[in-house]
């Protein structure tokens, strides 16, 4: 067993970078150790606002966790991944060997070649129906990761963009939102992460659509207003635990359901607001349900997103 040399472990590194994150704060930091990867959460990038107890911010490095298992993977080595493997360092996420050669399942490659064409979709949706085949490697990809995907009925769907709107006001009027939502979306010609101008999306011109305005306190003069599809697809992500571990297993799960989505040529749109409230939250999760809901996402056909930016691999590498 010959673990991969540091530059390659590096440019792993990259890739697992472009994973999703709340805001695009890209909330993780890397160490490489002895030919393995560390990944911690950095809680400098935190947003105490809409995250005080960090359960997005695991999302967001679990998410990156599975990419870099992604990366790893397909330079044909099979990934070790502890999570969670130092109590006395709870930041330490995960740490991931490479030693083992192994010859990739081509579901692998399918997902690693996924990762650049990944980007969270604010536009409207075609009114065409995701078929129930794609629905059901959907399901079959959260629970390879340990995780239930449960698509939305007509009357669910409605009352989750019901509660969604709820959530949108409810988190407006905490203190500190519009300075948090300022800080992540405030333009800059250097910036590498955050929310930029591009990736806004139009507005809702029903204000039907539970997607965050990003454009609230940067206000875009020409940014159109257009109509959403009227009967998204939505679908509810959850785990059978709610804690950091719990939070981990969903990013991982999150984003294979994404790059599978992504191969399968949909686009995406993960929906947090209602999971950001915890009298909402509790709504969701019903009572008696022992599933706790993670991430909400809108799924259907678009036209591409544009990319939001990436730190530099030095800024994120120790």
């Amino acid at each position: 067993m010959t673990p991969l040399d540091r530059l390659t472990l590096t440019h792993c590194v990259q890739t697992a970078a472009l994973a999703p994150s709340l805001h695009n704060s890209q909330p993780w930091r890397f160490r490489i150790v002895d030919g393995a990867v560390e990944v911690y959460a950095d809680r400098r990038r935190q947003l105490d606002v809409l995250d005080p107890a960090g359960r997005e911010l695991l999302i967001s490095v679990g998410a990156a966790v599975f990419t870099l298992r992604l990366a790893i993977g397909v330079r044909g080595r099979d990934p070790e991944v502890s999570v969670l493997p130092d109590p006395e360092h709870p930041d330490l996420v995960a740490r991931i060997r490479a030693d083992q050669v192994t010859t990739p399942p081509e579901e692998v490659g399918v997902l690693a070649a996924a990762i650049p064409a990944r980007h969270t979709n604010r536009r409207p949706f075609t009114d065409a129906v995701v078929p129930a085949d794609i629905m059901e490697q959907l399901i079959g990809a959260a629970a390879r990761e340990g995780a239930t995907l449960t698509v939305a009925g007509a009357v669910s769907r409605d009352a989750i963009i019901g509660l969604s709107q709820v959530a949108e006001a409810r988190l407006g009027g905490r203190g500190g939102y519009r300075a948090e939502l300022g800080r992540w979306t405030r333009p800059g010609p250097n910036r590498r992460d955050g929310i930029p101008p591009t990736a806004f999306g139009p507005w809702d011109a029903l204000e039907h659509m539970p997607i965050r305005d990003f454009g609230l306190v940067h206000r875009q003069p020409f940014r159109p207003s257009e109509r959403f599809e009227p009967h998204p697809a939505i679908v509810v992500l959850a785990t059978g635990g709610d804690g950091p571990a719990d939070w981990i297993r969903a990013g991982q799960a999150l984003q294979r359901v994404l790059l599978t989505a992504t191969h399968l040529h949909l686009a995406t749109t993960p929906i947090s607001q209602p999971l950001e409230v915890p009298a909402v939250r509790a709504m969701l999760t019903g009572a008696g349900d022992h599933r706790w809901p993670q991430m909400i996402i809108r799924l259907g056909y678009a036209a591409p997103a544009a990319a939001t930016p990436r730190r530099p691999v030095g800024e994120v590498l120790e």
